[in-house]
Order: C-alpha cells, then structure tokens, then sequence
C-alpha cells in the first residue's frame, strides 16, 4: 500500500497506526534518504505500541531500546554500519529472539540480514513536507 503525508505529524500517526497492528517479533525494513520521515515514523510506532518514550534516531548507538508496552521496540540505525556482519556482531539475534518489534533504519546498508519475512517501508520525499510511505507486507492500515 501506498500512502501519502503531508507533515511530519500524519508521518508519525500512520506509524502509530501501522503498529497497532505488529505481532511481537516483526521485523520492519525502513528504506529512505536523509531527512523523509523514518524516526518519525518509528516515533509513531512506539506510541502505537503504547510506548511512553522518546525516539530518537540511534545513528551512533547503533540501537535504541524502548519498553513499557506489551512489547519492546528495538530502534536500528544501520547508516555508520558496512553490512549485514557488522549488525550480527552487535547481537542482532538476541533482539530477535526477544519478542519485540524491530526497527530498522537505512536498511539498505545490511543487504542479507534479513530472512525475507520483514516488513519493507520505503519513504520517499515528494515535496518540503509530503511524503510518499509504501509498506510491503505489513497489516493493511485502510
């Protein structure tokens, strides 16, 4: 599905709405560009999730961990990251093992991580504010 936003606003309540919906142990693939929306989006998954946090892009802790709901978000920035070996030896596993929602930023600089049941959203920047969010394979948000 094809969704459009026009504000970082709408971005993060059609993450909160998108994760309303998770199963515990969702992989979610965030592609994009600097700037169009994946941190907000994932700010909306974690209210969504009934996460009382705050969500910061984890660029140089590589990972943010947020719990207090039912389940735990654990928030990847894979941007400093030279591939999908460098992700397995943070522990990548142990999060999944965990039962929570997996969050992946720049996941395009892990090629392979993945086993192919993720959950891709792909953001793409269509003007100063607007934004075009696809999700593939995740729960239809209507």
């Amino acid at each position: 599905m094809i969704y459009t936003t026009h504000s970082e606003q709408e971005t993060e309540a059609l993450g909160a709405r998108f994760a309303e919906k998770l199963p515990a142990g969702a992989v979610v693939a965030l592609y994009g560009d600097l700037g169009c929306g994946k941190t907000a989006f994932v700010r909306g998954m974690a209210r969504g999730m009934g996460l009382d946090a705050t969500v910061t892009s984890p660029t140089f802790t590589i990972v943010n961990e947020y719990e207090g709901g039912e389940k735990p978000l654990f928030h990847f920035d894979m941007y400093r990251l030279a591939g999908a070996e460098e992700l397995f030896d943070i522990g990548w596993e142990d999060y999944l093992a965990r039962g929570g929602v997996c969050a992946v930023e720049w996941s395009e600089n892990v090629p392979g991580a993945f086993e192919g049941d993720e959950i891709v959203v792909r953001f793409e920047k269509t003007g100063d504010s607007e934004r075009e969010i696809t999700i593939e394979g995740g729960p239809e948000l209507c």
